[in-house]
C-alpha cells in the first residue's frame, strides 16, 4: 500500500527558519491534522508536500521515491486548496467549476452536477463569480475535491467562510474520499470532523528552527 512520508524535513523562507526535524507518515485512508500558532510553517509544510517549495533539508517520499524524481506524476496526483479560492468573477459558478477541474482532465457532466451537489450551489449555479460570497467562493472552491478528486489533498484552512451545513458536507466529503484510499493533510486552528486523524503540532519544530538559527549566529 502506497505511502506518503516526510523524513527530517527543514524549511527557511525568505533566509528565515520555519521549522526543524519534522516528520510525518500519511497512509492511504490516513488523515493529518496540522497544528500550531501562526507563523509555525502550517502553509509552509502543505506547499513543500505540494511540491511547490523544497525543503532546505530532509526528504519527501511516495512509495519510496523522493518527490522530486517525478514531479509530473506528483501534480497529478495532489489537490491543492490554499488561502484563495481561484473563482474567476467573469465566468458563472457552472462555468467556473469544468474550467478549473479540466485542469486535471476531461470531466464528465454527472461529476460536474454532483460536485454543485456535494456543497448545496445547484441554485446557485447560473450566478457569476463577482457575486458570490466569501463562503460560496470557498464551497465552489472545496467542489471541485469532488469533480476531480485525485489521492492526495492538501487543504489550508478549508473551513473559513462555511457555516455548519458546509462544514458538514466537508466532513462527509472527506470521510468518502478516505474510505476509497485517498489521503488528506489539513492545516487548521479549529476543530474538523477527522475520525482517526493523526495531529501534528509544528510549534515544537518551530521552536527548533529558531534556537538553531540563534546557536548558528552566536
Amino acid at each position: 500500500m502506497s505511502q506518503f512520508q516526510g523524513r527530517n524535513l527543514s524549511c527557511m523562507r525568505a533566509d528565515r527558519p520555519v521549522f526543524a526535524g519534522l516528520d510525518f507518515d500519511l497512509p492511504a485512508g490516513g488523515a493529518l491534522l496540522l497544528t500550531g500558532p501562526n507563523g509555525s510553517g502550517k502553509s509552509s509544510l502543505l506547499r513543500l508536500m505540494a511540491g511547490l517549495l523544497r525543503p532546505s533539508a530532509g526528504q519527501l517520499t511516495w512509495d519510496g521515491a523522493d518527490i522530486e524524481q517525478d514531479p509530473e506524476a506528483h501534480r497529478a496526483r495532489l489537490r491543492y486548496l490554499g488561502h484563495l479560492d481561484a473563482v474567476k468573477p467573469v465566468l458563472s459558478l457552472s462555468e467556473n467549476l469544468p474550467f478549473a477541474s479540466g485542469l486535471h482532465g476531461p470531466v464528465a457532466e454527472a461529476a460536474l452536477q454532483n460536485g454543485l451537489a456535494a456543497f448545496a450551489l445547484e441554485t446557485l449555479a447560473g450566478l457569476p463569480g463577482r457575486v458570490l460570497s466569501a463562503g460560496q467562493r470557498r464551497r465552489l472552491a472545496l467542489a471541485r475535491l469532488a469533480v476531480s478528486p485525485g489521492t492526495l489533498w492538501l487543504l489550508d484552512e478549508p473551513t473559513v467562510g462555511l457555516d455548519t451545513a458546509s462544514q458538514a458536507n466537508l466532513a462527509r466529503l472527506m470521510a468518502a474520499h478516505r474510505a476509497q484510499g485517498g489521503r488528506v493533510a489539513v492545516a487548521t486552528h479549529v476543530s474538523l470532523d477527522l475520525p482517526g486523524a493523526v495531529a501534528l503540532d509544528l510549534a515544537p519544530h518551530a521552536e527548533a528552527a529558531r534556537a538553531a538559527a540563534l546557536e548558528h549566529a552566536w
